[in-house]
C-alpha cells in the first residue's frame, strides 16, 4: 500500500465508516487491516486529553526521535500514519514495548473531532 493521496483519501473513507471511541475529546479510527508496508505495527494506541500515545515493540532503546509521523488534514476525519526512522541497535534481554506520547500541537491537529490511525494494530498485544 502507497502512500498516496488516493489511497490515503480511500483508506481513511473507509475507516471513518467503522471508528471505535477514543478519550479525551479524539475519536480513533482503527487502522488498515491488509498491507501498511513501511508503517510501524502498534501495539495500542490511545488518545488521551492532550495527545496521541502509541505503544510499539522495543528492546530497551527506543525514543520518540526515532519515530516519523505524516497527517492528512485533506480528508475528513485526518488521518495520520507512524513510522520508524531507524532500527534500535540495543538488545534487551527481555523484548518489551514502549510508550511514545505524541501532542496533538505537535501533530497539527484539532484536540476535538475524529482522527483516522493508519498503522496496522497488533493482534496480541
Amino acid at each position: 500500500m502507497t502512500l498516496d493521496r488516493r489511497g490515503l483519501l480511500a483508506t481513511g473513507l473507509a475507516l471513518a465508516l467503522g471508528g471505535c471511541a477514543g478519550r479525551g475529546g479524539v475519536s480513533l479510527v482503527a487502522g488498515p487491516g491488509g498491507e501498511a508496508a513501511g508503517l510501524e505495527t502498534l501495539r495500542s494506541v490511545t488518545a488521551g486529553p492532550t495527545g496521541l500515545t502509541i505503544r510499539v515493540a522495543s528492546s530497551g532503546c527506543v525514543r520518540k526521535e526515532d519515530f516519523a509521523f505524516y497527517v492528512d488534514r485533506t480528508g475528513v476525519p485526518p488521518t495520520i500514519a507512524f513510522a520508524r526512522k531507524r532500527l534500535e541497535t540495543c538488545h534487551a534481554t527481555t523484548p518489551g514495548e514502549a510508550a511514545l506520547t505524541f501532542t496533538y500541537q505537535e501533530l497539527g491537529v484539532a484536540e476535538r473531532g475524529r482522527l483516522a490511525v493508519l498503522n496496522p494494530l497488533a493482534a496480541n498485544p
